[in-house]
């Protein structure tokens, strides 16, 4: 989506042109006092229930036990929001294939691995976290649990008082009030997510990392979404639009506003892409298998071409590769013999891209050269777990 002027944008973004200035400039906060504690009835048992969940999520085995990227990921928040803002948050980093995270009111931030996978630079990654860290910061828990109870209690009030006078015309008020109450709830939903947008850029603006990523994070996650409806055949979806119980704004209202609050001058900052590249490595197959075993063709292969976008790696190719050897079609196997043959063009000692080579020649007809690859699989990797299942398919290698 390209943004054409200031009128197509108020045009995108709707009522948020009417904004005070003060919300269009994505104010900070006042400076930050100290390790905050919970005040009120509400406000403590909200605490007590998420120091539960945390102990159990500290057990879980979603939970990615690497401190050295848990540490990584928390500076970026802190390049983004201050060390002394960010200083009792506790990072989790937990293994879930989609684009996520989430922080809870008492400091817990959970960060999923498909989020990781799907951002391309340290700007990009802070421009999520500081999100989360804003509704941390603004309460936001707090509010949508009291806004949630009070709705729900106008509701049943007024069930109360139709009840007393069952007539036609006030099952319809009924039924109009609470239309009209759970949709006061979505669209409180709905600004929270546009004021921890404002309060994530206005991090960003402050800090040394480009604001002008926040706006791209968006332009992403509509790209696959694009991506994997048309793999699937269905209609182009609509970023503009929302439904009546969505929790969060449009993706292209987001894309709008997060570009018309980024700071011009912080568009020649850095982005800390060789860092965050080189901080992922190590966890990039992994989670792009994660990726590939949620069945969505379109959006994996739009990840994978994402992530190659400035190169391709012998990674890459494999999972790419792999990809379409899991669809299986004839065609795509033809595919995945081509990406292997480029993988180990680049790393012909990559175990994996041999056996995936091996594997679709064999699927291709092409028995002579699948019996080269998977030897030269076997020698690379002679321990593998798969290594029996290998020799059945090569003559004299079965003993």
């Amino acid at each position: 989506m390209r943004l054409h002027g200031i009128r197509t944008l108020c045009a995108v973004l709707g009522s948020l042109c009417a904004l005070p200035a003060t919300a269009q400039q994505a104010v900070l906060p006042p400076p930050y006092a100290g390790v905050y504690q919970p005040h009120g009835v509400d406000e403590i048992g909200l605490w007590r229930e998420d120091d539960e969940e945390e102990r159990r999520l500290a057990a879980s085995t979603l939970v990615l036990r690497d401190e050295r990227l848990a540490g990584y990921v928390k500076s970026v928040l802190c390049d983004a929001v201050g060390k002394d803002r960010c200083a009792a948050v506790r990072v989790y980093l937990v293994r879930v294939p989609v684009f996520n995270a989430n922080m809870m009111p008492n400091g817990t931030m959970r960060v999923f691995t498909g989020l990781l996978l799907r951002v391309h630079n340290e700007s990009e990654l802070a421009a999520v976290l500081g999100h989360e860290f804003g509704h941390f910061e603004k309460r936001h828990s707090l509010a949508g649990f009291k806004a949630q109870r009070s709705a729900t209690d106008s509701v049943a009030w007024m069930e109360v008082l139709t009840a007393m006078t069952p007539r036609p015309q006030a099952m319809q008020n009924l039924r109009d009030f609470e239309v009209a109450t759970y949709g006061g709830l979505y669209r409180h939903s709905r600004n929270q997510e546009r004021e921890a947008d404002w309060l994530g850029i206005a991090y960003l603006n402050r800090s040394q990392l480009r604001p002008q990523a926040a706006t791209a994070v968006w332009q992403h996650v509509m790209e696959e979404a694009e991506a994997s409806a048309r793999v699937k055949g269905l209609r182009k979806p609509n970023f503009e639009r929302i439904a009546f119980a969505a929790s969060h704004p449009p993706d292209a209202e987001r894309a709008a506003y997060l570009a018309a609050l980024a700071a011009p001058e912080g568009a020649g900052r850095g982005d800390g892409t060789d860092r965050y590249r080189a901080a992922l490595a190590p966890y990039l197959a992994q989670f792009l298998d994660d990726q590939i075993k949620l069945n969505d063709f379109g959006a994996s292969d739009y990840l994978i071409k994402s992530l190659a976008s400035d190169g391709w790696t012998a990674t890459l190719w494999v999972k790419r590769g792999d990809l379409y050897r899991t669809r299986g079609n004839p065609r795509d196997l033809t595919a995945a013999a081509e990406f292997y043959a480029h993988a180990v063009a680049l790393d012909p000692l990559l175990a994996d891209a041999q056996r995936g080579l091996g594997l679709s020649l064999m699927k291709t007809g092409q028995p002579s050269a699948a019996m080269v690859a998977l030897r030269t699989y076997l020698r690379l990797r002679p321990d593998a777990v798969d290594a029996g299942m290998i020799k059945m398919l090569i003559p004299g290698e079965s003993q």
